[in-house]
């Protein structure tokens, strides 16, 4: 078994790929440590799939998860986190904003006991390289305080797309979350904080980069919607296995 496994989910992707997964490959065979690195394509309607099944076949760490329709990225992300079977899960965005080296900030807090590291934008220690446009960054600076008030107290950032998990956590974790949209990041953390897993929060180097796929006028109520009915449920009804 591999000792990471990443886990990048994608959506119509085929713009940006061929630069992460050649990035990817030469950042972690330069590493001394094992790894596998899974895209899963969320019934992506571009070339995403074709790009990776031809990249796979010459680089075998390598492979695609695919599926039709679009579910959404919390669907891909829990996807492509339980079929992992590294000792150690990360799971980070196609458009690599926060830059692949910064796995080097993450691993130190899992070899010191954390359960669930994260990178976190906000912290004081953190370089925020090419901040994102002024009213997309202030939406969601209030979004952050809105989670942490309703969620996950303490926590600055639960939506940065670098987030690292034990296998057990992982598995422990996704195998009960339900949101399939982009509020899968904070109910990650509210199981995490739930089943008593320790999170540590990491400074990290992020750049923003163009072709988002968050809108904000639609994504922005979707996720306060899903923040309440996640809190509504409580601890008992968020601990709760899927079903499917």
């Amino acid at each position: 078994m591999p000792h990471l496994s990443v886990v990048v989910p994608a959506y119509n992707e085929e713009d940006r790929l061929p630069r992460t997964l050649a990035r990817l490959f030469e950042y972690y065979e330069a590493q001394d440590y094992s790894y596998d690195v899974t895209v899963v394509s969320d019934g992506s309607k571009d070339r995403t799939g074709q790009l990776v099944t031809e990249f796979a076949q010459s680089h075998p760490n390598f492979r695609l998860i695919e599926y039709m329709p679009n579910h959404g990225k919390g669907y891909a992300v829990r996807t492509g986190i339980l079929a992992a079977q590294g000792d150690l899960i990360l799971f980070c965005d196609a458009d690599l904003a926060t830059p692949q080296e910064e796995t080097e900030k993450l691993l130190p807090h899992m070899t010191q006991g954390a359960d669930v590291a994260i990178g976190s934008r906000p912290m004081r220690e953190s370089q925020l390289e090419k901040h994102q446009p002024f009213i997309r960054e202030m939406f969601g600076r209030t979004a952050n305080k809105l989670i942490q008030i309703l969620a996950v107290r303490g926590i600055q950032d639960t939506q940065c797309g670098f987030k690292m998990f034990t296998k057990k956590a992982a598995h422990d974790i996704f195998s009960r979350c339900k949101l399939d949209e982009f509020g899968f990041d904070f109910e990650c953390l509210m199981v995490a904080r739930d089943l008593g897993y320790r999170i540590d929060e990491v400074p990290i180097r992020w750049l923003d980069q163009e072709g988002s796929k968050v809108v904000l006028m639609r994504d922005g109520p979707r996720a306060l919607r899903d923040l309440v009915r996640i809190r509504a449920a409580g601890k008992k009804g968020r601990l709760k296995l899927r079903s499917d």
